[in-house]
């Protein structure tokens, strides 16, 4: 069977441009629900594709003159197919729902992303990657990661001529609201990675974030505490911390006044690009004594 010169053309001209037609399935209007992912596809170039986020996405501040789709954990169908215009993607990790709301939104004709909020280098490796897939740019996407890797491998020279010096302090970090009923972040956590990353040793060994009493929290005997507030930030974060939690006040962080505050929107949604310049502010906290 003879190809006509027009079947030819064609096909010719997918040979010499692999892309033509992937590019113009691409995604052109995001919605994205998780601060670490928003702030990835804005380090990619892809912000003026966001047409949404949810209440986690706090940075750069650009995003937060976009409509707001809520809490991640607490979708609306209504306000993300609402939006103007109308998104052709929404992106989460796991955490995004609640299930029905995802299903309705699929329903409607928009594609879901589920992205794994694991921290560890991999699993950053995989979702840069295929946000890259879906912003049409794979090569900019390792470039981010290698540069990630690089930044965290020079942190971690630092830290062990630190750990030479001086013995990796034992640390909790907490996760509070208005300083009442803080959860505490075991090792499996961002949290935890961080710490694990910035040269402490946590004290807390349970899966997930957990509520301790404060009781147990003293019993621990912190000797540095990291704690990040959902609402509160300065001193008035610190005084709510330690006037809810008075047992506290008999643990070396608090004598010793080594309370760290961190930014709560740091924890969401896996590894985020703030992380490795966040990891210096704490090393030198751990370890006081050695030079930046």
């Amino acid at each position: 069977m003879r190809l006509s010169a027009k079947v030819i053309g064609f096909t010719a001209t997918l040979l010499l441009h692999p892309w033509a037609m992937a590019a113009e399935a691409l995604p052109q209007h995001w919605a994205s629900a998780g601060g670490s992912l928003t702030e990835w596809v804005v380090a990619m170039g892809g912000e003026s594709k966001l047409v949404g986020v949810d209440t986690t996405s706090q940075h750069p501040d650009s995003v937060k003159a976009l409509k707001s789709i809520g809490y991640q954990r607490a979708l609306s169908s209504e306000g993300i197919l609402s939006l103007t215009p109308r998104p052709d993607i929404l992106i989460g990790t796991e955490e995004m729902g609640p299930p029905p709301v995802l299903e309705q939104i699929r329903a409607a004709g928009l594609k879901v992303e589920m992205f794994d909020s694991k921290a560890d280098l991999p699993t950053l490796q995989a979702t840069l990657l295929h946000l890259g897939r879906l912003l049409g740019d794979e090569a900019h996407a390792g470039k981010l990661f290698d540069d990630y890797r690089q930044q965290l491998a020079t942190h971690q020279d630092w830290v062990k001529q630190a750990e030479a010096k001086q013995p990796a302090p034992g640390v909790i970090l907490m996760l509070g609201h208005m300083g009442a009923k803080p959860l505490v972040a075991g090792p499996d956590t961002v949290a935890g990675w961080l710490i694990a990353q910035a040269g402490g040793r946590n004290l807390a060994t349970q899966p997930g974030y957990k509520n301790f009493s404060t009781e147990v929290l003293a019993a621990l005997d912190p000797q540095v505490i990291v704690f990040a507030d959902r609402s509160l930030s300065g001193d008035a974060a610190i005084a709510a911390l330690l006037k809810d939690n008075p047992a506290l006040a008999t643990t070396q962080a608090v004598k010793n006044k080594r309370i760290v505050q961190l930014d709560p929107t740091l924890l969401v949604g896996g590894l985020g690009p703030r992380l490795p310049a966040s990891l210096n502010g704490l090393s030198q906290a751990f370890f006081p004594d050695a030079k930046p």
